[in-house]
């Protein structure tokens, strides 16, 4: 991976998503966490390539509520015993210049549990970043505005998924010719 310095106009990002046992920072657990760590061009924003990725899945030392397997389908016989790769987590959050997720302050507050070093990163979130709404879209959650800008969903609700997802999205080049990407990192 070539260095950030200014012989190249290369920046790195990661887009992270996780899935939970439920939504307290506090008093719930991360099953499953994605990265995916990209590469673009700082000066237009334009996604270049995908660098690295990780995704695995946490045990969380108890069972999983039905309410949170309803949304991302993974039950506690799925992750017993499950560990995720600390050293790959670090590596790919210590190469990003920017984290990224769609509901920021949700996995920020999960991610920094387990990394703090996650909590010292520039963060951007694509949901409440982008003022969806004055661009005329009804909603701001992912699964809608894939859908309205005809972005097949692998798996909706899965770390991965959601994370891949998230990147076609931002990639997405607007009517303005610009992409998500740049108007969410100001670029």
């Amino acid at each position: 991976m070539p260095e950030n310095n200014e012989t190249t106009n290369l920046a790195y990002a990661a887009i992270v998503d996780v899935e939970t046992t439920g939504f307290s920072h506090e008093y719930d657990e991360v099953v499953e966490l994605a990265i995916v760590l990209f590469s673009f061009d700082r000066a237009t924003g334009e996604f270049v390539e995908i660098v690295d990725q990780y995704q695995g899945l946490r045990d969380p030392g108890r069972s999983i509520p039905p309410e949170a397997t309803n949304v991302h389908g993974l039950r506690y016989e799925d992750v017993q015993g499950q560990r995720l790769d600390e050293g790959k987590v670090r590596d790919l959050l210590s190469r990003a210049q920017y984290l990224i997720a769609h509901n920021e302050r949700f996995d920020r507050g999960f991610l920094k549990r387990l990394f703090r070093e996650a909590d010292c990163k520039r963060w951007r979130c694509s949901m409440n970043g982008i003022n969806w709404r004055r661009k005329g879209y009804p909603s701001k959650g992912l699964q809608e505005l894939l859908a309205v800008h005809q972005i097949p969903v692998d798996t909706a609700h899965r770390a991965l998924a959601d994370v891949r997802s998230t990147l076609a999205l931002l990639n997405y080049v607007q009517p303005s010719g610009r992409t998500y990407l740049a108007e969410l990192l100001q670029l």
